[in-house]
């Protein structure tokens, strides 16, 4: 299947640079995923499409100020690093801009020394294992000298950094917001509850694969890059009880999708609490095991994120449902409007 296949034209001031005053003020597309129907609401009459036993699943993820600015201590140049992946309590998996500066061994200055990093080795993709060391609690220091890692699309300074968190991020980790839950407030969710629309949290990381394009021109050749995921007991039960008594389960998301259908697919089609890492890839042809619907926000061309709601609601329904947003100016990428399949 190739790549090009998920292209579609996107006028670039098309792409929210930045986010809505209210955040459940953003439209909601709804796609039916048997017909292709679309319908166009706001985010707030997202309740209209759940009924009393569905589940809405979120990813409780939280995002690290992760991407810090230094200088090399030997030449005072300056380096950027982003923050991707905890691999032992003080080593990291990085993004580094310029890469080509940085060697094993070379050490970088954040703060005027508060935090220093060692370079320990290169990463296949590019990347670079740091040693940090500090004195101090290391998530403090983050929090006052890194920055929220804003994808390369939005070019707006983020005035208010909560506005790339969900309102009920708790589980620090990750390097990029699960963006389809930027639209929901605590009032939503308290009324989906009263509603008796069970609300349940898994986690993932969000880590490199968001920041990785397809470079390759068949579907099928892309890698994945794994992230780290988390399901608890309580979770497990009520997915299970949800699906034994007739209700859907709608993600938010593609995080929280590919954390469903992973531990689904690995338990036949049951939900098992655990942890691990999963760089499942979910592209047209796949066969869902765990979701019947998904909240999501509207993607880049020839992205993985395209290639996972096009596996869940056809290529031909989602690339129709794209260009009708286009028509309509719907906001794009991560601060823009939502869509919800089901």
């Amino acid at each position: 299947m190739k790549v090009d296949r998920f292209d579609f034209n996107l006028p670039e001031e098309l792409i929210a640079q930045t986010p809505l005053e209210n955040r459940s003020s953003s439209r909601l597309m709804v796609l039916n995923k048997q017909t292709g129907e679309v319908k166009h609401e706001t985010f707030s009459k997202l309740i209209d499409y759940l009924n009393p036993g569905d589940c809405l699943v979120l990813n409780d993820t939280k995002v690290l100020p992760a991407r810090l600015f230094g200088i090399k201590t030997d030449t005072g140049a300056k380096v950027e690093v982003l923050l991707l992946k905890q691999t032992n309590e003080d080593r990291w998996e990085t993004l580094v801009k310029p890469a080509k500066r940085v060697k094993k061994g070379t050490e970088i200055s954040f703060g005027d020394g508060r935090l220093k990093a060692v370079c320990t080795g290169t990463e296949d993709h590019g990347g670079r294992q740091f040693e940090f060391q500090y004195e101090g609690i290391f998530y403090e220091i983050l929090d006052s000298l890194g920055k929220m890692p804003l994808p390369p699309y939005i070019k707006e300074q983020l005035e208010d950094q909560d506005r790339y968190q969900t309102v009920y991020a708790r589980e620090r980790g990750s390097a990029a917001a699960p963006t389809a839950g930027l639209h929901f407030t605590n009032e939503i969710l308290e009324s989906l509850k009263v509603k008796g629309v069970h609300v349940a949290f898994v986690t993932l990381h969000v880590g490199l694969g968001t920041f990785r394009p397809v470079s390759v021109d068949s579907v099928e050749d892309h890698d994945m890059h794994a992230e780290f995921y988390r399901m608890s007991e309580e979770t497990a039960a009520l997915l299970n009880q949800v699906k034994a008594d007739g209700g859907r389960i709608i993600s938010v998301g593609t995080t929280s999708t590919r954390t469903l259908e992973t531990i689904a697919r690995a338990n036949r089609g049951t939900f098992v609490a655990g942890n691990g890492w999963t760089d499942i890839f979910i592209y047209p042809g796949y066969e869902f095991q765990a979701i019947d619907g998904l909240v999501t926000n509207f993607h880049l061309p020839m992205s993985t994120l395209i290639m996972l709601v096009s596996a869940l609601a056809g290529r031909e329904y989602i690339l129709h449902a794209y260009e009708t947003a286009v028509q309509e100016k719907y906001r794009f990428f991560s601060f823009g409007d939502a869509m919800l399949i089901i």
